[in-house]
């Protein structure tokens, strides 16, 4: 059986940003709207405290995300040890997207490496953290990390970027708005 707490613990901040990749869940409020599930990896997940987290959105094909926290804010972020002891960690919260251009924007995006094909950083507030036992997620190796989308959006530039977004992201597959 899981545990429940109310906040990140200290013991556990240090093992959450050892981890190459997480798990984003989000729903639009529709009965019939699509649960979207993102993994993301790279250097883009912080604590910020025991109750605050940001992580750097890069560019993808969709913007589920971001259209979900404009509508409702519900978010719950999970980890997996692929290594050492299983554990599964899930971070419960409310979100919202800080865009370029947006106030706040050069903080947020300050605590991340500088990548082109960043459109927002998304900053929950975490209202319970569950830890469970992860006995059945597998043992894997990290090769390492993917430079394809940031080859792409170096090639396409950071002018280019917003014209993207325009394109491929303003609307969820749900036709709620995401990226303006």
């Amino acid at each position: 059986m899981g545990s429940f707490q109310e906040s990140i613990k200290p013991d556990l901040v240090g093992w959450i940003e050892r981890q190459s990749v997480f798990f984003v869940a989000t729903a639009p409020l529709q009965a019939d709207g699509h649960v979207n599930i993102s993994p993301k990896g790279l250097d883009s997940f912080r604590v910020i405290d025991p109750n605050t987290v940001a992580y750097l959105d890069l560019t993808g094909s969709g913007a589920e995300t971001v259209a979900h926290l404009r509508e409702n804010g519900r978010i719950t972020i999970m980890f997996c040890a692929f290594e050492g002891n299983p554990q599964i960690v899930r971070l419960f919260g409310t979100g919202r997207s800080i865009h370029p251009g947006d106030e706040g924007w050069a903080d947020a995006a300050g605590l991340f490496p500088h990548y082109v094909s960043a459109r927002s950083v998304v900053i929950v507030e975490v209202r319970k953290v569950g830890s469970s036992c992860g006995f059945g997620v597998p043992l894997m190796d990290l090769v390492g990390d993917r430079d394809r989308l940031l080859t792409w959006a170096d090639a396409k530039g950071i002018d280019q970027m917003p014209a993207y977004w325009a394109k491929k992201n303003a609307t969820s597959i749900d036709g709620l708005p995401a990226i303006d």
